[in-house]
């Protein structure tokens, strides 16, 4: 009998509830588990997390280093001062000290690895860190079998606009992660686009780079009930996520509100719900929340399992980008809503990871300012589900094998070990 490959995962959390990057690093190391991999994880969450089947260590602290100690100056002299001197450090080292304390933290955690002799070697971030990237180049005996996986451009000004975001230490983290093109063994990316964008910035990128997408997991199968918010017989539309700055939900919401205008039948039982955190958006939504009875607007963050359940019960999933001539970006929760298999209302670019995956002309698409498009867009999907037409499903199985655990196996095969 062949013996199976071995994958060791180093990845900044598991835990689900704290990102969607956590959620989306998960849903990959339960598919590697699932393709047959023997798969041993070590996570940076500082919290002793279990994944059935597999071994799973949590790599601790250091807190006896000058690191950790002028890290926690700077943050009792942030409290009694509120001034933040984290910036001033990162201009000029690049990284902050907590920074560098993790890295270290993640390199001595990593050291004590000494049985395992791993075929590859996956490094998972989530948000903009990317500290067990920069532990990795620090353990050049693994680079030969390293996949650095990479879930959004970095750094931050590399980000295509609206977003304008430029860190302190721009130019070393920069550096850092052409070290990291030319050190790894192969880049991963979640969407073709990204790696095509970040390409552009490092060739490296393109030359060794591979897609996997984010993952439908094998989890298992959600029984418990809906909020009692949540109408199960109404035909709801459903924003999970948080809206940051450049992701205006206003198109979303006056869509919404001229498709109630126009179809008065609707508002005994239609509803538009929009979780988790909005605080650039908090004094628009609570006005017209005012005004639109049929609104809801979650206090803050809702658990996973919450936003799962109402996913698939749905009647449409809203996936909401920026304005913008481009979304490299593959949501976190996309395949979520292709599992859920009901409509998926995309506002954003035309060219965008989810138009290319849902394919053109794909016909609940549009910019998010475009209200009189979203408002007819949700006028036919209510249409849909009114008549309980097969339209009132997705219907994508083309996407269902293409972000399944045997997609992500036959990818990892094709790789020269």
């Amino acid at each position: 009998m062949k013996k199976a490959k071995k994958i060791l995962i180093i990845t900044e959390s598991i835990n689900v509830e704290d990102s969607s990057g956590s959620k989306a690093n998960v849903d990959i190391i339960k598919n590697l588990k699932r393709s047959g991999y023997d798969v041993k994880v070590y996570h940076y969450t500082r919290k002793s997390i279990k994944l059935k089947g597999m071994d799973c260590i949590a790599i601790p602290e250091q807190k006896a280093t000058l690191f950790y100690v002028l890290s926690k100056i700077i943050l009792v002299f942030f409290r009694l001062t509120k001034i933040n001197i984290n910036p001033f450090i990162e201009k000029r080292l690049g990284f902050s000290f907590a920074f560098f304390n993790d890295v270290f933290s993640i390199k001595k955690g990593l050291k004590k690895e000494t049985n395992f002799n791993p075929d590859w070697v996956i490094t998972l971030s989530k948000a903009a860190s990317f500290r067990v990237h920069k532990a990795l180049l620090k353990l050049p005996h693994w680079h030969s079998k390293w996949l650095a996986y990479i879930h959004d451009p970095y750094p931050m000004h590399f980000y295509p606009r609206p977003y304008n975001w430029v860190e302190p230490g721009y130019y070393q983290k920069q550096e850092f992660f052409r070290e990291v093109s030319k050190k790894s063994a192969h880049a991963i990316f979640p969407s073709q686009l990204l790696m095509e964008w970040m390409g552009s910035y490092y060739p490296d990128f393109l030359e060794r780079g591979i897609v996997i997408p984010h993952q439908i997991s094998n989890g298992a199968k959600i029984n418990q009930n809906a909020p009692a918010y949540f109408k199960k017989d109404y035909f709801t539309i459903l924003h999970a996520g948080s809206l940051m700055k450049p992701r205006n939900p206003s198109g979303l919401v006056e869509g919404f509100q001229q498709f109630l205008s126009t179809n008065p039948q609707a508002k005994a039982n239609s509803q538009l719900l929009i979780l988790g955190k909005k605080d650039f958006f908090d004094d628009y939504l609570n006005a017209k929340q005012s005004e639109i009875q049929q609104l809801y607007l979650s206090s803050g963050y809702v658990s996973f399992d919450d936003v799962q359940c109402m996913q698939n019960e749905t009647s449409v999933n809203v996936i909401l980008e920026a304005k913008s001539e481009i979304s490299p970006f593959l949501p976190g929760k996309f395949p979520h809503c292709v599992k859920a298999n009901k409509p998926i209302l995309y506002l954003g670019p035309k060219q965008s990871e989810c138009l290319r995956l849902l394919g053109e002309p794909y016909s609940y698409a549009a910019e998010i300012d475009e209200v009189n498009s979203i408002a007819k867009h949700i006028e036919q999907m209510y249409i849909n589900w009114k008549n309980q037409s097969e339209q009132q499903f997705l219907n994508r199985p083309d996407l269902e094998v293409y972000l399944s655990y045997n997609n992500l196996k036959e990818t990892i095969e094709n790789l020269n070990a």
